[in-house]
Formats: structure tokens, sequence, C-alpha cells
């Protein structure tokens, strides 16, 4: 039997305490090498033009090169996929994160087990979102009532295509806000939920009650424990989700289920 492939991981976060702790975890993994540590964006491209990375463990907020300016640059040049980390009150910056070709997002009190399962999901090519991260991210895409961040991006939904342009505006105030959010109806808003609703109605009730846990940020083993499925059933339903609804990974699903209002928790 063929050997599992090793994750090459980089480290990017200014303190150097939390790359350590980062380091001592996914180093007690044997499919998980971590391949160097940096303290900035310009020194994580560096790094990454000699050795490419699967996974880029990369802050917000750095000094120099933040991490948003690094992750499009990462995206651009496909130096690997960035899970972006972050904290409670970074919110205004997931939005940049998602447009610059975030792959996922993970809190940085985040336990061991979810700090390694979330480098392994985004390895093999997922887009994660977890639940505290969710409705944030959601609310600043989707444009919905309570947040008076900006809606999507102009051409398609948020995060489309991780070799895609990214947004312009500087880096040190990645999300414009939208003034008079909320105060008027919106008839561009109105059509895109509008359009989510007509997509979505092509979906199963199964298919849509799954969609609607994947928008409360629950995960494939979280959705099958909740529904008493297999994970396998979850994975085919989920697949389907995508196709039916045009959306290319869980972030685009999960947006557009949002949109339609299919978001809200039991």
């Amino acid at each position: 039997m063929a050997e599992a492939q090793t994750l090459r991981v980089l480290l990017v976060d200014d303190q150097a305490l939390v790359r350590a702790g980062f380091r001592l975890v996914l180093e007690l993994e044997e499919d998980i090498e971590v391949i160097g540590e940096a303290a900035d964006g310009g020194q994580a491209l560096r790094l990454l033009a000699e050795r490419p990375a699967d996974v880029v463990l990369m802050d917000i907020q750095m000094p120099g090169v933040n991490g948003i300016e690094a992750t499009r640059e990462v995206t651009r040049r496909q130096l690997g996929r960035v899970l972006m980390l972050t904290t409670f009150g970074e919110d205004q910056h997931l939005m940049a994160a998602l447009r610059a070709g975030a792959s996922g997002f993970l809190l940085k009190t985040a336990t061991p087990e979810e700090l390694v399962a979330a480098v392994r999901a985004v390895g093999s090519g997922q887009a994660l979102l977890s639940p505290e991260v969710t409705l944030p991210l959601i609310r600043r895409v989707a444009g919905m009532p309570g947040e008076s961040g900006e809606g999507a991006p102009e051409h398609g939904l948020a995060g489309e295509g991780r070799t895609g342009k990214a947004a312009g505006g500087c880096a040190s105030s990645p999300d414009a806000v939208e003034p008079g959010a909320g105060a008027e109806p919106d008839p561009a808003r109105e059509a895109e939920r509008e359009e989510a609703r007509r997509r979505l109605a092509t979906l199963t009730p199964r298919e849509t009650q799954i969609l609607g846990l994947m928008a409360q940020g629950l995960s494939n083993g979280e959705i099958a424990e909740k529904l008493w499925l297999g994970q396998a059933t979850v994975k085919t339903h989920v697949s389907a989700v995508f196709a039916k609804t045009g959306s290319r990974d869980r972030v685009q699903a999960v947006v557009l289920a949002h949109r339609a209002g299919l978001g809200a928790r039991d």
C-alpha cells in the first residue's frame, strides 16, 4: 500500500510563541511536515519561492507585508493553499482574506485536534469554515441585516476561483463600509436573494437540510452525527448540492444558502 502523502506546512505569524505552539502540535503528526516559519508576509513569500507548501498557516495582522497581501500573492503564484489564522474581533478582515484567496479560517484558540484537522482538510483541497467564523463572514459577503459590511464582489461569489483577481483597496483597510447599509431595500440584493432561492429550489428536501447545516458551520462528520447518516452519504449529498447550485466549494454553497435565508439555526 502506498504511503500517505506528507503535507508540507509553512507557519506565518509575527509571534514566535504562536509559531512554536503550532509547530509542536503539527510535528507530532506523521503525515505533516513543518517546512519553515516566517514572521511576516514578505519573509513567507521568499521562503515559498524556494519551496512551495501544501498549506500556509497565515496570520492576518503582521508588520511589513500583512496576511491579506501575502495571501493574494501566494494564491496568484500558486505557492500553496492558505489557512488564515484569526481571532475574535477581526471580522472586518474576513471578506478581504476570502477575496485574496484564503481556503479557510481557523481561530488561534483552536484545540490541537482542530488545528490538525483543519490543516488536513485544506491540504486535501477542501474549503474550511468553522462555526465561530461562518456567521461574521457570511454577513459581510451576503449583506445580511445586522452588519454594515460590504456585499458580494462585482463578478460572482466571493472567493470564486483561487487564481482570480483580488479586490482592490489598501491593505490596512481591506473592507470598505457600504454607506447607508440596511437603510433602504436594495434592489440588487433582492435580485441576488431571488436568484439564490431559484438555485436552491433544485435541491431535494434532504439536500436542503444538509445545506442548512453546512450554513451553520457544521462539518460533514457533525452533520452525519446530527442526522444519523453515514459520512459517505453526507459527502454524496454535499457533492450533489455543489453540482445543482453551481457552487465550486463549501464557501460558495454557504454564501448562497445565507443569501436565500437558509442559514438560521434551529
